[in-house]
């Protein structure tokens, strides 16, 4: 490795080589220049971790140099701490279509695009969000139109895991060590929201 590649207790980063930039360019980066971010404002995560099953996996995430320490800190605890997390990969093997990430419970970071139902960028698009086991910890809205109100729930296949009063090993839910952790880090978490409830989704202000 480099030397200037981040050595922790397990977890370490590195920048974004040639193979990286291909592999995501047109995907979740950009296919034009933006002024938004750059290749230069993200990092390679190589991060260690129990599945469902409870065995070891390696995975991959990219994600803003301002949260890379942070998130290595995070999943070193969390695999300490044997945190099951079903799986870790770029959601460009997706095709960065957060929905399919999502809908395979993909633990994911960086990915240009927009917040559901908004022409906001979403704060994947800086790399300075992570989402974790998505399927069982869904984005949730209530949507009204011409007076009637529905449920929007991303991922699509997740309704059944929208009451969260039920039994499930796998939900995040308030004062869970996850959330612990990335609080004491600095980020917010989703499911602390009132409008709409993001159970899967930690963020960290620029």
């Amino acid at each position: 490795m480099s030397s200037n590649n981040l050595y922790s207790q397990n977890c370490y980063k590195s920048d974004l080589d040639e193979s990286t930039i291909a592999r995501i360019t047109g995907l979740s980066f950009p296919s034009s220049p933006h002024n938004d971010i750059t290749y230069s404002d993200l990092s390679l995560l190589h991060i260690i971790y129990y599945d469902f099953l409870g065995n070891v996996q390696w995975g991959e995430m990219v994600c803003n140099i301002m949260i890379a320490n942070d998130l290595i800190e995070i999943f070193d605890s969390l695999f300490e701490a044997k945190y099951p997390i079903e799986k870790i990969r770029l959601i460009d093997d997706y095709n960065a279509d957060d929905e399919k990430s999502c809908r395979d419970n993909n633990s994911s970071s960086f990915c240009y695009r927009k917040i559901s139902y908004s022409n906001k960028l979403s704060t994947h698009s800086l790399g300075m969000a992570v989402d974790i086991n998505p399927l069982y910890n869904p984005y949730i809205k209530t949507i009204t139109t011409n007076g009637k109100s529905s449920i929007f729930v991303s991922p699509a296949n997740a309704g059944q895991y929208t009451d969260r009063s039920l039994p499930c090993k796998y939900y995040i839910k308030s004062g869970d060590i996850i959330v612990k952790l990335f609080k004491q880090h600095g980020f917010q978490w989703g499911g602390d929201w009132r409008s709409v409830k993001d159970f899967q989704h930690f963020e960290k202000a620029q």
